[in-house]
């Protein structure tokens, strides 16, 4: 019994499971990892800069050949021995968004590991959409 006699009266319950399904499959559809084929869009140009005994650094570029924007870009690269066997790799952010036709620059290190002939780098990660922040 409520205190001092008063009546509490509740709402009845609402009900926002299509609300709930409908935000759910949204984001969803955004954070769908992109196809191999969306990844074509990309080319990666690279050199050593530097080496020391710990670390290679690379330096590079990615150019976004799509009519999007992609957003949050990280390359991985990797240290390759002669028969394309991977022996150390890393993972660089490149750009929060590259426009759409355009480049960034980006710099990596790998590990420096014996036995390396030679170096392999790809976007490993992004997502188009739009990338500039846009104000009233």
């Amino acid at each position: 019994m409520p205190y001092n006699g008063a009546t509490v009266s509740t709402p009845p319950p609402r009900h926002h499971r299509p609300l709930f399904v409908a935000a759910v499959a949204l984001l969803a559809l955004t954070a769908t990892p992109v196809p191999a084929q969306a990844q074509a869009k990309f080319k990666v140009t690279y050199q050593v800069e530097q080496t020391d005994s710990n670390r290679v650094y690379l330096a590079g570029r990615v150019y976004n050949d799509a009519s999007v924007d992609a957003v949050d870009v990280y390359v991985t690269a990797e240290a390759l021995d002669a028969s394309g066997k991977v022996l150390a790799r890393g993972v660089a952010f490149v750009a929060r968004s590259i426009p759409a036709r355009s480049d960034a620059d980006f710099s990596a290190r790998v590990p420096n590991v014996a036995g390396t002939t030679g170096f392999r780098v790809s976007v490993s990660n992004f997502r188009f959409g739009l990338g500039r922040s846009e104000s009233p």
